[in-house]
């Protein structure tokens, strides 16, 4: 499907800033109303993941992931829940493993293509409730989590997943890693790498085998560094150009064979051109791309009113409902 023909997204004005539609709502944005009820479940791997799930009694429920270091109560992740909620889909916000505020059992943890855990959601889900209809939601890793496992499914998907929707996604890694080198995302990169380097120290204090590697990761300044010393190898890829090339979801765009609708701004600091899929969408009649000109990354704010409805969760209700 060509792109996406929408120009319904226009933000107030200093929102056509994208450090300030991507900063301000990750700041300032709270949603208070939705309230979670927690289920631990277990993986094949002896590791559990937690599931925050808001409930409205429907027949269908959306799954969403959150981005990276992010977690279920994430305001943006809390923001499609309410809107899905009200338009009477049940939810369980997934928290990938580690950042539930418990350590998973493992030192490996979530990455850019854990699709497994995805899987064993959908399997516990299936397997425990009734429900007609699945729906896929991820936010920028989590979209590449979404995408990658509908591509990777293919024609074997299971029958209850009915669409797909990533937020935001970064479809080439090697691509978005190198972006944070730029001087205006230092503040972005240094963010996300002392979270992942203060995961990792707490980790080895669990598992001495791995202490060898304090002084490297206190040494990790950028996601090369972090993902070729840590993601990588202990994820079972050789380094971090064998994790980014194995788990980017551009390739697998088009394998997809449900509805997908991806949806990423244009001035998104974090995604370099690498990361729009022009091509595979053209390829993919049920592959819906849409780029508005703003929205920064997981922003796309349309009103001062921050805690209301913003537009991509809009769309988001707009698509899913349309199957």
């Amino acid at each position: 499907m060509p792109l996406v023909d929408n120009h319904s997204y226009k933000p107030p004005f200093p929102f056509r800033n994208y450090h300030l539609n991507t900063i301000i709502p990750a700041l300032f944005r709270k949603i208070k109303e939705i309230k979670y009820k927690r289920v631990r479940i277990d993986t094949p791997d002896d590791d559990f993941l937690d599931l925050d799930l808001s409930l409205v009694q429907s027949n269908s429920i959306g799954i969403i992931l959150h981005g990276l270091e992010g977690n279920a109560d994430k305001a943006y992740v809390k923001g499609l829940v309410r809107i899905m909620n009200r338009a009477g889909v049940d939810v369980v916000a997934m928290n990938q493993r580690g950042c539930s505020n418990e350590d998973n059992h493992k030192f490996y943890s979530y990455h850019s293509g854990k699709t497994e855990d995805l899987e064993t959601v959908i399997k516990f889900i299936s397997n425990n409730y009734k429900y007609d209809k699945i729906y896929l939601a991820g936010f920028s890793l989590g979209g590449n989590v979404v995408l990658t496992y509908v591509g990777e499914q293919g024609n074997k998907i299971n029958p209850l997943i009915k669409a797909a929707v990533g937020i935001s996604v970064p479809c080439n890694l090697k691509a978005t890693s190198y972006n944070f080198l730029k001087k205006d995302n230092f503040l972005y990169q240094y963010r996300f790498i002392h979270s992942l380097r203060k995961k990792a120290l707490n980790k080895i204090k669990r598992f001495p085998e791995y202490k060898h590697l304090e002084k490297q990761i206190n040494s990790c300044k950028t996601f090369f560094d972090f993902d070729n010393l840590i993601t990588g190898p202990a994820n079972g890829f050789i380094d971090a150009e064998d994790y980014w090339k194995q788990s980017s979801c551009k390739q697998y765009i088009k394998s997809i064979r449900i509805p997908t609708l991806l949806i990423s701004a244009l001035d998104d600091p974090f995604l370099p051109t690498a990361c729009y899929p022009n091509k595979e969408a053209e390829q993919n009649p049920i592959f819906y791309l849409e780029i508005p000109k703003y929205g920064g990354h997981v922003g796309f704010v349309n009103r001062w009113q921050l805690n209301k409805s913003l537009w991509h969760e809009q769309r988001v209700v707009e698509f899913i409902s349309s199957f």
